[in-house]
């Protein structure tokens, strides 16, 4: 008998992506320590400010895998997100943050009913939408930089610190396991799996396929919609724009993480480790000063490698 724990075909994505980061953290280390004398990268301070960096981003991968898991995508989450943020720094307060929440889950709430009822293919329908806010918010600053700024409570939120430990880390432990236990322990969760796997079979079992692709576009709007108040807080305002960022990383994480692109099939914890995956990559990417178009070959390199070792592995196993 083995001693090796088998891995499943859900597991072997994060293990995988687990030796990548190990891999980054030592190369990383390796070359701080021949150019400055220290590895930083090993330090609890410089992990901390990355996962706090990386809480942003694994709060909108959140949302987003809920809709891969469908067999949709979100390509409205960068102006979901800037929108969020700009109308929670407008509205200011105590409501700052309701707003902002609120804004992203009227926006899944819209795109939802593009996908489920009128039956529009959710790349375009999202697309479409991420365009429509972005016209709204430029109206809305009338083509300038927003003058407003983020609110005390969303400043502490993002780049404030409870024992040491960021309080923006706490937040995307607190969705973190709220998305955890919908996915695993309700029967919502698992209508997103059978949809997702089968929609058709899925609907005709009794699941109201319809609500459940509703559901998991407001989802990934509230997702997108914290991340962005959140990001706000980071900053210290809101700026147009500032969404952008986000959109390539976040469906990266998610399918790093090993979620099917096609759906039903994911685990959460892969996505919070494809997220430190790309944020520890970014990361040693700038600390070698590397030039954009060479970070930008070796980014997508790495993220080609993985997918190319994760379709093996699915080969190997089917």
């Amino acid at each position: 008998m083995s001693l090796i724990p088998t891995l499943t075909p859900e597991n072997k994505p994060i293990v995988i992506a687990s030796v990548f980061i190990l891999a980054i953290l030592a190369v990383g280390t390796a070359y701080t320590l021949s150019t400055q004398g220290t590895a930083p990268l090993l330090s609890p301070n410089y992990l901390l400010q990355q996962l706090q960096t990386g809480s942003f981003l694994g709060i909108a991968a959140a949302g987003m895998m809920v809709v891969i898991l469908l067999g949709h995508i979100d390509l409205s989450i960068p102006w979901t997100l800037t929108a969020a943020a700009m109308m929670a720094t407008t509205v200011g307060g105590d409501l700052a943050i309701p707003t902002g929440i609120a804004v992203g889950a009227a926006i899944g709430l819209f795109n939802g009913f593009g996908v489920a009822y009128l039956r529009i293919p959710s790349m375009i329908f999202t697309l479409g939408v991420d365009s429509v806010v972005r016209g709204l918010m430029v109206a809305h600053t009338g083509g300038f930089a927003p003058q407003t700024a983020a609110t005390p409570i969303m400043r502490f939120l993002a780049a404030e610190k409870i024992l040491g430990i960021p309080v923006a880390i706490f937040v995307w432990l607190a969705v973190s396991i709220v998305i955890a236990i919908i996915l695993r322990r309700t029967g919502f969760g698992r209508s997103i799996y059978a949809t997702g796997n089968r929609e058709g079979a899925a609907y005709l079992s009794g699941i109201r396929t319809r609500a459940v692709v509703i559901g998991a576009f407001v989802m990934s709007g509230v997702c997108a919609g914290i991340a962005g108040v959140l990001f706000a807080g980071y900053s210290a305002r809101a700026y147009q724009g500032m969404g952008d960022a986000f959109l390539l990383p976040a469906i990266a994480a998610v399918v790093l993480g090993g979620t099917r692109i096609l759906g039903g099939q994911g685990r959460y914890i892969g996505t919070v480790v494809g997220v430190i995956l790309i944020v520890l990559l970014n990361s040693v990417l700038s600390i070698m000063q590397m030039p954009e178009a060479g970070r930008q070959v070796i980014y997508g390199t790495v993220i080609i490698s993985m997918l190319l070792v994760y379709g093996r592995t699915a080969r190997v196993t089917s």
